[in-house]
């Protein structure tokens, strides 16, 4: 059976790493959430304290310090999915804070942290095989993807996602708050000079501002199986 890539955009808390998680495990394929990684590069920069009390970033000396940032995932059987690790240590429950969420941006669009991350993402998914999220994966990491994906959904219903998934991890955070967040991040990934979030020409749209888990999953493996079938 031929095994292809399949890239999936969108905006901030729009469902991507579900659905891509789903569609991996279901077509036992790789998972990479490029999220994460420009997560774990932010966590970083927090704890090499280069991101001040007003969110502004010491660029010189992120760039300098970039080469002692070393990024893998590593297979968890407890969880049953691939999971971020930041210098050999996994990051995975600390990449998923507040804090974190309100600074990736500001890491994110910095060109060196992004042609840094961008030439490791496409090393994974240059073999095929694998489902792969982020923000520019059917634009510039993975343009020659077979299947790709753009979800989006209103800002009312991501809010309502990310401040659900806050309270599941303990955290206590306005609903108001959160929407300012997620709306912060979609100016600043939306305007970046160097690859902003783009919305691929062949790319397959999904608004799930009102469709299930389930809708969303069935309609998306039928859509690679066409694929997979041709």
């Amino acid at each position: 059976m031929k095994r292809i890539s399949i890239a999936i955009d969108g905006l901030s808390a729009s469902g991507k790493s579900t659905l891509a998680q789903g569609l991996a495990k279901a077509l036992n394929y790789l998972y990479i959430d490029t999220g994460a990684m420009y997560r774990a590069v932010t966590l970083f920069a927090l704890r090499e304290k280069l991101i001040d009390h007003d969110g502004s970033l010491d660029e010189p000396a992120m760039r300098e310090a970039l080469s002692r940032v070393y990024l893998t995932f590593r297979f968890n059987p407890g969880s049953g999915r691939s999971e971020i690790c930041l210098n050999s240590r996994n990051v995975e429950k600390e990449i998923r804070s507040h804090e974190v969420s309100r600074h990736v941006s500001v890491i994110a669009k910095m060109p060196e942290v992004r042609d840094k991350l961008v030439l490791a993402q496409r090393r994974m998914g240059e073999v095929g095989g694998v489902v792969m999220d982020g923000r520019d994966i059917g634009t510039v990491v993975l343009p020659d993807a077979e299947v790709k994906f753009y979800m989006t959904a209103s800002i009312e219903a991501r809010g309502q996602r990310r401040h659900a998934e806050l309270v599941r991890r303990g955290r206590t955070v306005p609903l108001e708050e959160v929407v300012a967040n997620l709306q912060e991040r979609d100016r600043i990934d939306s305007t970046r000079e160097h690859s902003p979030l783009m919305q691929a020409e062949d790319a397959i749209v999904i608004d799930n501002s009102d469709l299930s888990i389930e809708q969303q999953f069935d309609h998306m493996m039928a859509c690679v199986q066409q694929v997979l079938d041709a």
